[in-house]
């Protein structure tokens, strides 16, 4: 049976996989041709290492899943275990898309962080869901919303690069996964509206939570606006792009030590 009490072994695995493939995808030399036998056979390697990573997390939330007899999204450390899932999965994504070999790095630091949190200290609760939760939007809603948080995460680490003149062409990529995880991030919004209204009986109630889910998705929709009218600086975009990664953060996690928040129905993890 699959349980929190193995994690650490599969966490392990998934880091070293993760790391291993990083590292390999750092020996492909800058100046070896894309075409070149060993570029080719670099970039296999650390894309197959990647692969096995994020199968490892496939492999241990399928198997809660079964173990728990739901879905491991209720908690603070079963969303650490899919956005750690799809961190990896995006840098896989944005390393086969754009070749941006420092991005698996990047990805690998981010998953790990969260997979070591859980390691240390995995806050698993209640084994059943409450009553708001069991409903059709559970699963399709809280997903969706890691997988935009996982794609966000991933620009966030290339407005990083770019604000240090690291890599080439970073801005790209940072746009189409700020599409990708803009739309995703508004689709969960607008299924969590739909969610409130069949569990409380309202779309929208200014909830700690929702303020800062708008001010997030406000903040990356201001991204996109600068990037489409080609105005502020680079340096000013990736500043936006971190400031609103810093926000999704705030959105996510960070409410459950508010003060204000403390009567939130967002809550879930007391």
């Amino acid at each position: 049976m699959v349980t929190w009490e193995i994690f650490i072994w599969f966490a392990s695995a998934a880091i070293a996989f993760a790391f291993a493939a990083a590292v390999v995808s750092l020996c492909a030399n800058d100046h070896w041709s894309a075409s070149s036998l060993r570029y080719r056979r670099f970039r296999r390697i650390s894309i197959f290492l990647s692969v096995v990573s994020v199968a490892v997390l496939a492999a241990f939330i399928a198997g809660l899943w079964v173990s728990l007899e739901r879905p491991p999204l209720r908690t603070m450390g079963e969303t650490r275990l899919w956005y750690s899932f799809f961190a990896l999965a995006a840098g896989l994504l944005t390393y086969v898309r754009w070749r941006y070999r420092w991005i698996l790095s990047f990805s690998a630091v981010l998953a790990s962080v969260f997979m070591i949190l859980n390691v240390l200290r995995p806050e698993i609760h209640d084994q059943t869901l409450m009553p708001a939760l069991q409903s059709g939007w559970f699963i399709p809603h809280v997903t969706v919303y890691m997988f935009s948080y996982s794609l966000l995460g991933c620009a966030f680490l290339l407005a990083l690069a770019g604000l240090f003149g690291k890599g080439k062409d970073v801005m790209s990529a940072a746009d189409t996964l700020v599409y990708l995880g803009t739309a995703f991030l508004t689709f969960g919004m607008l299924s969590g509206a739909l969610w409130a209204k069949e569990a409380w009986g309202h779309y929208w109630a200014w909830d700690p939570k929702e303020t800062w889910a708008l001010i997030t998705w406000l903040c990356y929709v201001l991204y996109i606006h600068l990037r489409v009218m080609g105005r502020g600086s680079k340096a000013a975009q990736c500043l936006l792009l971190i400031f609103a990664f810093a926000c999704l953060q705030m959105c996510w996690w960070g409410i459950n030590y508010l003060p204000t928040a403390q009567d939130s129905i967002h809550i879930y993890n007391r």
